[in-house]
């Protein structure tokens, strides 16, 4: 079979939208989109069987949205400053999250320094808040025996936090911990007022808990 040189166009108009779908960053989504867009104008523009505009028409509102987007992404990037820290962990465990949305996350966190011994939480008591293990170690421990350690970027009450009640074993440092902890109140009235804040966060807590499981074994 051989391809004319339109065909081509087309294929590559067809690949560029699939490959955006693979694309993470939403940044790189709409560059893509806008992209396959131009492309698609090109390909409908010299079908040899005629121009055909709807496509064309449509394909132009599509561009003009996403690069709207875009520059609104660029603002955005633009206005928001991590320090060193925040920008680790945005990079790392929260690489789902927009810039923004990161902000409001970080807004209510409190950073804290944790002396070696502290009880971040106690097996059978309540929880009022999520803890980040930025750097440091603990132990988890159920009926006092140590099942556990915990590292850097792992999250500590998480399970307490998505389906409340007690915690089901305690943790404690085994060294001087840099941690970030958030309260559960306020946690949860930033999730329920951002939806896509809500999803992020689920999926934090999805890899967090499949790396202390590869850990366990």
């Amino acid at each position: 079979m051989t391809w004319s040189l339109i065909d081509l166009v087309g294929h590559t108009c067809f690949g560029l939208v699939a490959l955006s779908f693979f694309a993470k960053d939403m940044l790189l989504l709409r560059a893509l989109s806008i992209v396959a867009g131009c492309v698609g104008i090109i390909y409908n523009y010299f079908l040899p069987v005629g121009t055909l505009w709807i496509p064309i028409i449509w394909n132009v509102l599509f561009i003009s949205i996403n690069a709207y987007r875009i520059i609104g992404i660029f603002l955005e990037r633009r206005d928001v400053k991590f320090n060193a820290e925040e920008l680790e962990l945005f990079e790392t465990l929260f690489k789902g999250f927009s810039p923004m949305e990161f902000m409001k996350l970080m807004r209510i966190a409190e950073w804290k320094t944790i002396e070696k011994g502290f009880e971040f939480s106690m097996q059978g008591k309540s929880l009022d808040g999520l803890f980040l293990l930025f750097n440091g170690e603990a132990a988890i421990k159920k009926n006092n025996e140590e099942i556990g350690r915990l590292k850097d970027g792992a999250m500590i009450g998480e399970i307490s936090f998505i389906r409340g009640g007690q915690a089901s074993a305690t943790v404690s440092a085994t060294a001087a911990c840099r941690v970030i902890r958030w309260s559960s109140d306020d946690l949860n009235k930033l999730l329920m007022r951002n939806p896509s804040m809500d999803i992020g966060m689920k999926q934090v807590f999805s890899v967090d808990l499949t790396n202390k499981l590869i850990q366990s074994y």
